[in-house]
Order: C-alpha cells, then structure tokens, then sequence
C-alpha cells in the first residue's frame, strides 16, 4: 500500500513540474525569426556599451503612423508640433515594462525590451519583423543608463533615418536632427551635458516616411573621447 501511495505521489509531482515548465515556456518571450539577424533578448545582466561607446540596450514601442510622403518637411517647428504635441509618452522618467501597451490616438502598441547586435539600431527591421507599418511611422526608442559617478561636460552624439529628438533626463530637449537625412554616426552632437551618479533616462524619437530607418546613439566625454563606463537597463 505504502509503495503504491509513493508512485501515485510521484507521478503526481512529475505531472506537476511539467506543467509548471510548459506554462514557463509558454510565457517565455521568443523574437521573430526574421528579428534574430538584427536583435537579440536581453540578458538580467546590464549592458555595456560596445567598444566605440555605442548603446545597443532598448524599449522600443512598435511604430505609430505619421502618414507623410516625403522627408523633406521635417523642420525644427514640425518635429516639435508632432512629437510634442501629438506622440510625447510619459515615459521621461521611467521606463516602459517590457510587453506593455501604449495607446496612441486609435492604435494600440506594444513595448518591446531589445539588444541590438549591431551599432545601430535598425528601426525597419524591428517594424518589419514585428510585422508593422515601416514607411510613414514614429518610433519611440527609451533607455535608462546608470552611471558609477557624475559625468560632467559629456555630449550624447546622435545619427538618425530620418529626423529625431532626443531627451535626456526629463522633458529639456538634447539635440535635434532635422530635414532629410541618412544616419551617420556622430552626426549631430549635443550641447555639453551632465550625466548623474546613478540612474539616468535617454528618451528618443524618430520618424521617417519613405525609406530606411535606424540611429545610433553614444555619449563622448569631454576630450571627445566614447564613454563606456556605464551600464544600459531597460528594468
């Protein structure tokens, strides 16, 4: 009888540790396959910038429409009336969790947690891998980067398919890229900023119509010089 009880308690625990790890499983997040080239999840561990300084740790929300036919309307004054006004999230100083939703006028779009496995971080592809609109769109991009002490006189170095305007530590505007253009590392470089001890957010936004879309993103110290003493999380 003893013997019979135990096997029946056995077969029992198995039946319970399996569907404890299929549920895991099933919650498991797992990239589009035609993501993989381009990104890859990211690990508990924080993230280090690559060797030329450059940030490959995101949130990026899936692309918002922004029906526009060609590049060359991005002015100053357009950017600020369209991402100010229309798209801004309340995402300066916090960050998104990964899978949430966010509600853009009638569309509702997910967070996505990524590391890049390039420089840059390829926008089309994350919007086409995720089978989302690519030309005409907004994409929202947002990192938070904790520093082992203040960092003063640093400049955050910008390119971006197309135009962008990034934010660092609340809503006072970074840089802004402007007009029609094609990423190119270090395009356009910021006012000189301070990075605090601790925790710091950097909030992006890119759009574009027809064409391309990616940016690439790194912070220079006062020498010019790329900072990689930092660490990027997205939690």
């Amino acid at each position: 009888m003893k013997k019979s009880y135990m096997r029946r308690w056995a077969i029992c625990i198995c039946a319970f540790v399996l569907t404890v790890s299929t549920v895991t499983a099933q919650k498991k997040k797992v990239l589009p396959e035609a993501a993989t080239p381009y990104f890859t999840l990211p690990t508990e561990a924080p993230s280090a910038p690559t060797e030329d300084g450059f940030l490959q740790r995101w949130m990026l929300l899936e692309p918002i429409s922004a029906p526009v036919r060609t590049n060359t309307v991005f002015t100053d004054s357009y950017l600020r009336e369209k991402f100010y006004n229309d798209y801004l999230p309340t995402v300066m100083l916090r960050l998104p969790k990964d899978g949430s939703t966010q509600q853009v006028g009638k569309e509702t779009l997910r967070w996505h947690a990524l590391d890049s496995k390039l420089f840059n971080v390829k926008l089309f592809r994350f919007a086409t891998s995720f089978e989302k609109q690519k030309y005409g769109v907004v994409f929202w991009a947002v990192t938070a980067i904790d520093s082992p002490e203040e960092m003063t006189d640093v400049r955050l170095a910008i390119g971006s398919n197309g135009a962008s305007i990034w934010w660092l530590n609340g809503g006072k505007e970074a840089v802004m890229l402007s007009g029609d253009r094609r990423m190119v590392r270090d395009d356009v470089v910021s006012p000189k900023l301070t990075l605090k001890k601790g925790r710091n957010y950097l909030v992006g936004a890119v759009i574009n119509g027809p064409g391309m879309s990616d940016f690439c993103v790194r912070f220079l110290d006062a020498q010019g010089n790329p900072i990689r003493n930092i660490k990027l999380n997205v939690k």
